[in-house]
């Protein structure tokens, strides 16, 4: 029994060391070294189980990963005998769920992005091969998927010697298809002027290459930045699991005791602030 008792009051200093080595495992994953090692296994394992089985799986999990706050505050409230970890979960879920949203849109804009370049390249090479420019379009697009939603109007009026610039500038508004407007524009010079539509989307490639390795450059200056934001908001995690390593009770005294909640509530709210204001500053450095 003694063991027993002794196990269970040195529960809550074992969780809070974990809740700490977490947190410093998550700021190590932000590392671009990690991030190639995650990549390179990734790659293994979809030579291994085949691109279909690893994409289901990457959707089953991506449409459920906000989910994971919830064992964590059920762990919280087991060990802290409070409900408070549970109604921070109800609202940490939904702020989730959109954060991983933004970040999966970006990743999309970012793709679809690097999709209309390689559609640049590609009806360039069919071009200089001596391909009509309509035919040309309709191989590059078929190889590079770069139309979205718009696929089917676009090769419809290439095939069918349609309205090609009009297509191609409706289909710009997509996400991330900005670079679909410059097609339009040097197909529209090339039939109205006679001007080298192979010319004019090199030159386009050229440039949405550049860029793409401008943003990478600053993405790269700003990793830093991000590193530093992420290991401040989780000082105070680390705190707290350093305080029940050396015998004291931080989640007691927060969760139970008038002064804690005030320190809790006070010390939440800054550190929303402190994200929120850290995170806009990375931010407009990214957009500028």
């Amino acid at each position: 029994m003694a063991a027993g008792s002794d196990v269970l009051t040195q529960l809550p200093a074992w969780t809070m060391a974990g809740c700490a080595g977490l947190a410093g495992g998550l700021a190590v994953a932000g590392d671009p070294g990690a991030r190639r090692a995650r990549a390179l296994m990734a790659r293994q394992e979809e030579e291994r189980w085949g691109p279909a089985a690893r994409a289901t799986a990457r959707a089953f999990f991506d449409r459920r990963r906000e989910w994971l706050c919830a064992p964590v505050a059920v762990l919280l409230a087991a060990v802290g005998e409070s409900v408070l970890p549970l109604l921070a979960c109800a609202v940490a879920v939904p702020l989730v769920r959109r954060w991983l949203w933004r970040r999966a849109r970006r990743q999309e804009c970012q793709k679809a992005t690097d999709a209309v370049t390689a559609l640049c390249g590609a009806v360039v090479g069919e071009l200089r091969a001596g391909r009509e420019p309509g035919l040309a379009l309709l191989a590059a697009a078929r190889n590079t998927g770069a139309l979205g939603a718009a696929e089917p109007a676009v090769l419809a009026a290439a095939r069918f010697g349609g309205d090609v610039p009009g297509a191609l500038r409706q289909a710009s508004a997509g996400p991330g298809l900005d670079g679909l407007a410059g097609v339009a524009a040097c197909w529209r010079v090339a039939v109205d002027g006679g001007a080298g539509l192979a010319a004019g989307l090199a030159r386009l490639e050229s440039s949405l290459r550049d860029e793409r390795r401008w943003r990478e450059g600053l993405r790269a200056q700003l990793a830093g930045a991000w590193a530093t934001v992420v290991v401040l908001a989780l000082l105070p995690v680390v705190g707290l699991g350093l305080g029940a390593a050396l015998g004291a009770d931080p989640l007691g005294v927060l969760l139970h005791s008038p002064g804690g909640l005030v320190c809790l509530v006070t010390g939440g709210l800054l550190e929303a602030a402190g994200l929120f204001w850290a995170s806009r500053i990375v931010r407009t450095g990214e957009a500028e």
